[in-house]
């Protein structure tokens, strides 16, 4: 293999080791974290099947984004549902025709949408940088890194579309990289610009993910204004911690 074949190789190991280990130490010191108070978001359900409920509605339609702010709800929505559309489409590149998910990511409807969420993902990123940009009390409270994970989205949105609408690659030989990654059998990757552009800014994503805003992913099933049961008046809410050091002064 070329020197740049096996840079490539060499950089999306080392994203993904980065990727994994940082996000599982990251979600593990989110379970690990005490949450000493009572706080759920009122209105809160009251069994933990409400609070499931209330989940599911967090992740598939925003829910209190919804009731917070429209414009903000919706290029977010138009953004996520755009990504989970191109996430569908690119999963082509890591199975096999004998995988089990084949058949519903082969179908044409999948590969349709998939071909044009990146324009989905433009009008949304596109959106929430422009409400980093113009709404006062928003710009106020952005940092430096808020600009940059949106610019690195749109960059990769874009890239992505350029292959797609603008210069080809041999997506063949793309499918044998990527393959190659999982089954530790190194394939050279694709000579094309634009992919190896956008191949480096994907690698960046994964790199920065665990140490970034971007966490907000895993981190809703941890946020206990989210998560917890509104049932402070019928049982005393005892995080492990205090109870531990409770029974041990009562010894």
């Amino acid at each position: 293999m070329s020197f740049l074949s096996v840079a490539y190789v060499v950089l999306f190991y080392f994203a993904a080791a980065v990727f994994i280990f940082g996000l599982t130490y990251r979600i593990t010191k989110y379970a690990r974290t005490p949450a000493p108070l009572k706080i759920p978001t009122m209105p809160a359900p009251t069994t933990r099947t409400g609070v499931a409920m209330r989940l599911g509605r967090e992740v598939v339609f925003f829910e209190s984004l919804f009731k917070s702010t429209k414009w903000t709800w919706l290029f977010g929505w138009i953004f996520h549902f755009s990504l989970l559309l191109a996430f569908f489409r690119h999963l082509r590149y890591a199975l096999t025709p004998d995988s089990f998910l084949w058949p519903l990511i082969s179908l044409e409807v999948v590969q349709t949408f998939g071909k044009y969420a990146g324009y989905g993902m433009l009008i949304g990123l596109t959106g929430l940088l422009a409400r980093r940009i113009f709404v006062d009390r928003v710009r106020y409270i952005s940092s430096p890194s808020d600009y940059l994970h949106l610019i690195l989205l749109l960059a990769i949105a874009g890239s992505g579309l350029l292959m797609t609408f603008v210069s080809h690659t041999d997506i063949v030989q793309l499918k044998a990289f990527v393959l190659g990654l999982f089954y530790f059998d190194p394939q050279p990757v694709p000579n094309s610009w634009f992919l190896l552009t956008h191949l480096t800014l994907v690698a960046l994503l994964l790199i920065i993910f665990p140490i970034s805003k971007l966490l907000h992913a895993p981190g809703l099933f941890f946020s206990p204004t989210r998560n917890q049961v509104d049932n402070s008046r019928d049982k005393r809410h005892v995080v492990p911690w205090a109870a531990r050091l409770d029974s041990t002064h009562s010894d």
